[in-house]
């Protein structure tokens, strides 16, 4: 009686998170089947799998495939590395280490916009950017890194807004070692190479775990850091999915067509999805 009324009580939080993420998708698919621009009012005819295969076939597809599983494993190897050498590096106490915390987790803070537009004018710009300036200082012709590497010059700055959550993930995590077993491998002749590899990485396997699927939920949808720099460009280098389907929403206004690649944005998610939880699943049960 009592598991009955606890689930009458959970029914209507169910059906309203159900409803909730179930409507928005069956819309989206039956948009997708619709011959639907915003250009052309009035009835909308059924398409089938028309804009499916006009999406398929656009010449932005490819790249744009490439460039989000480029930018997603990038980002969270350099955020993954990267954490683990920062939190390691301020694991032990030392003056002004609550400062330096502070410091390491506050550009996660800043919107991407606000991030964007930073590394783009202040960082990056050939003629008073601070890498501009400071490649003259050495005698160096300056880059235009957004011109020239554009799809590494947003690795960088996607890495830079999500490297202090990973760090702040890692350095939590090893605040919860074991600090007997640690002097224990030291006394027994362990180097901080094997500390590392038999200790502090087996330690941190969940930690990376969760850094890894909350990264991979956020930077399959990234698209405020390519709209402010690049605009996608030049050409197609640096369009991913989401600014595609962005771009034939809002540029060409073909619902259908963006509902077509909003459906393609779901499948590829899961299945990423899929293939990480496969992969970093045996760290999830220990």
């Amino acid at each position: 009686m009592k598991r009955i009324t606890a689930r009458l009580l959970l029914t209507p939080a169910v059906a309203t998170l159900f409803a909730w993420m179930i409507v928005p998708l069956v819309m989206t698919i039956y948009f997708s089947l619709l011959r639907y621009n915003l250009l052309d009012p009035g009835e909308h005819a059924f398409a089938g799998f028309e804009n499916y295969h006009y999406f398929f076939t656009d010449d932005a597809f490819g790249p744009a495939v490439r460039n989000t599983l480029v930018l997603l494993l990038s980002v969270m190897g350099i955020t993954v590395v990267g954490g683990i050498g920062l939190a390691l590096l301020i694991n032990d106490p030392f003056p002004g280490r609550a400062v330096v915390r502070i410091l390491l987790i506050s550009p996660f803070f800043v919107m991407p916009a606000v991030n964007a537009l930073t590394w783009k004018n202040m960082m990056m710009n050939p003629i008073y950017g601070i890498f501009a300036q400071v490649s003259e200082f050495f005698g160096l012709t300056p880059v235009d890194w957004l011109a020239h590497y554009p799809l590494f010059s947003i690795i960088v700055i996607i890495a830079w807004q999500w490297l202090p959550f990973a760090f702040l993930i890692f350095m939590t995590a090893l605040q919860s070692m074991d600090r007997e077993q640690l002097e224990a491998a030291r006394m027994d002749g362990a180097n901080y190479l094997q500390q590392l590899r038999y200790l502090y990485l087996p330690h941190l396997g969940r930690s990376i775990a969760v850094v890894v699927m909350i990264e991979m939920i956020f930077l399959l949808s990234i698209f405020a850091e390519i709209f402010t720099t690049t605009g996608g460009g030049p050409g197609f280098e640096t369009t991913n999915v989401t600014f595609m389907i962005f771009k034939q929403a809002f540029a060409s206004f073909d619902v259908g067509m963006a509902s077509a690649g909003s459906v393609f944005a779901i499948v590829l998610a899961n299945i990423a999805a899929i293939f990480f939880i496969r992969l970093i699943g045996k760290n999830l049960d220990k």
